[in-house]
């Protein structure tokens, strides 16, 4: 009778481990994979790209509160389309108090000097009064997603300094 008890609760069991019968498929591509906006208050001000060890890629958007947000990408705008660069004034300024706290760093450094972004179709210049060839690649990918999300997502960056150039190169984020 025992034996009888333990073959009953074996057997589903047995069932289960078989798999009922349904075979295994290859996997299915069906579409682009899904996107999201990164950062969906972009509206109300500008979008900048701080470190952050919590993040996979090394980067992580930030959206900054602005009185003008038009301010940051089409201010003292010509027709060259130049822009003096009010962004990157903010990306190079830092992290806030807040966003220190939260753990965002970033590894450009803090500075001053004049900055022009130029929009052309070889895509977009962006001309610093410094050098850039010392910059990390995450200092690097800062600046090149800080540029790339506000003028056009997927669009390649140029940045020349006094030593050099980085690029065309994409944001990676």
């Amino acid at each position: 009778m025992r034996r009888g008890r333990v073959l009953g609760a074996l057997l589903p069991l047995l069932l289960l481990a078989t798999g009922c019968g349904i075979r295994s498929t290859d996997v299915v591509e069906v579409g682009d994979p899904a996107t999201v906006e990164v950062a969906p208050g972009a509206q109300q001000g500008t979008v900048l790209y701080f470190i952050s060890s919590s993040s996979p890629g090394g980067l992580l958007p930030v959206v900054r509160q602005v009185d003008d947000p038009s301010a940051t990408s089409s201010s003292g705008t010509g027709d060259d389309g130049r822009s003096g660069g009010k962004q990157l004034a903010l990306l190079f300024m830092g992290p806030s108090r807040a966003e220190r706290k939260a753990g965002l760093r970033s590894e450009l450094p803090m500075s001053s000097d004049q900055v022009s972004v130029t929009t052309g179709q070889e895509g977009i210049r962006v001309r610093l009064a410094s050098g850039v060839n010392q910059l990390s690649e995450l200092a690097r990918q800062q600046l090149i997603c800080t540029v790339a999300y506000q003028r056009a997502q997927g669009t390649t960056v140029t940045v020349l300094g006094t030593d050099g150039s980085i690029g065309p190169a994409r944001c990676s984020v």
